[in-house]
């Protein structure tokens, strides 16, 4: 009996010198419930020693739907890719389809199409900048500026609401320019918005950026740098963080980009707090880009005055048979698109998102492949998230 207790004690005693970390699930889980992510950590209290991604939990199979869609009824499934940046989503569609059929050349999209485009992809930047700060703030133990944020998220929402008719799932910009024009008032109310909202990000700052817990929390925290996020293909707010001034609004720029003048903010450490800071100041620039197109926005066509690649406008299709029969075969059929093969990236508010399409003659793509920037974001968590004193045990 003795030599068995004496056995029992060894093994138990072994088992305590060998396990050093816990390891843990956190998830699947999500705020909206879908279970889209799961990691396994490897921690110590606090101290994070090794992130497994699991990503994949929630495959819709939205690139093969698409394939049996027609190229306007497939816009909405982008939407669905990223319910805070929807309006980028489905411009970067778009732009897609505007270079399959050959009228990417801005001077065919009509400049104040053009002009309403870059204002919601802007206020869709900030849109999704508030929800990544608040919700960050909200889980080191910050609850004001969550309910601040999301206050003006609700105005940004509304917007939405006002254009398109959704809070949401907008498909407002379109192949060949966007579904409708803006209500007169809409434009007055997002130049008020523009101008409030500015300081709102001064109270913010002033919660937030000199906290000492918050700086605790996110100074030489979540450190990358150059070499890694280029070997990993990362792009955004993290490619910036490390000092890169890397955005495709200047680098490759679409639309009217080239004509504003706006600045790309970089980090120098390339942690979680330079991350916060510029996430910051490109609502600030987001501001100044609004406040330009407001002041030069023209009038005019708001899509391709081409009836049998663009919707015709109610006005026209209630009175003109013409533009009723195409208003009715473009709902119904599509339109066909002869053999042709495409790869279109655009700067969204999470980073570099990229779209493949090929086309074959038909009213549908023959293949639709999306890369979009979280998946490699989440997949390189190992690198970033795990803390720097773990590298030497």
């Amino acid at each position: 009996m003795n030599i068995i207790k004496q056995q029992y004690n060894n093994i138990f005693t072994n088992k305590l010198t060998t396990i050093r970390n816990f390891t843990m699930n956190f998830g699947p889980q999500h705020p909206a419930a879908h279970g889209v992510l799961r990691l396994v950590l490897e921690t110590n209290g606090e101290i994070i020693y090794r992130v497994d991604p699991h990503i994949g939990l929630l495959h819709r199979g939205t690139e093969k739907l698409i394939e049996y869609k027609t190229y306007l009824q497939a816009l909405p499934y982008f939407d669905r890719l990223d319910y805070v940046s929807a309006m980028a989503i489905e411009h970067l569609y778009s732009k897609g389809v505007e270079r399959l059929i050959k009228i990417d050349n801005p001077q065919q999209i009509p400049i104040r199409a053009q002009y309403l485009r870059i204002i919601f992809l802007e206020l869709t930047r900030i849109l999704n900048h508030l929800l990544a700060l608040t919700t960050h703030a909200l889980d080191i133990g910050a609850l004001t500026p969550f309910l601040w944020g999301f206050e003006e998220r609700e105005k940004l929402l509304e917007f939405y609401e006002r254009c398109s008719g959704a809070r949401l799932h907008a498909t407002y910009i379109r192949p060949g320019g966007i579904f409708i024009d803006p209500p007169l008032a809409l434009l007055n109310d997002i130049n008020i918005f523009i101008n409030q909202f500015s300081k709102r990000l001064d109270e913010i700052e002033e919660l937030l950026t000199q906290n000492r817990i918050w700086k605790q929390r996110l100074v030489d925290i979540g450190i990358i740098t150059f070499e890694k996020t280029k070997s990993l293909a990362l792009s955004g707010v993290l490619l910036r963080s490390v000092g890169k001034k890397w955005d495709l609004r200047l680098i490759s720029p679409y639309e009217t980009y080239k004509n504003l003048s706006f600045s790309i903010p970089v980090g120098l450490a390339g942690d979680s707090y330079d991350r916060f800071l510029i996430r910051i100041q490109e609502m600030r620039e987001s501001l100044i880009i609004i406040d330009l197109i407001l002041n030069n926005i023209p009038i005019g066509d708001i899509k391709l005055d081409n009836k049998k690649l663009s919707i015709p406008s109610k006005s026209f299709m209630k009175y003109h048979m013409d533009s009723l029969i195409h208003h009715f075969k473009l709902y119904t059929e599509g339109n066909n698109i002869s053999e042709n093969s495409v790869y279109i990236s655009t700067e969204t508010p999470k980073g570099e998102n990229s779209i493949f399409l090929l086309s074959n003659n038909t009213n549908m793509p023959y293949r639709c492949h999306i890369k979009a920037p979280g998946f490699l974001h989440l997949q390189s968590l190992n690198v970033y998230v795990k803390s720097p004193s773990s590298c030497c045990i």
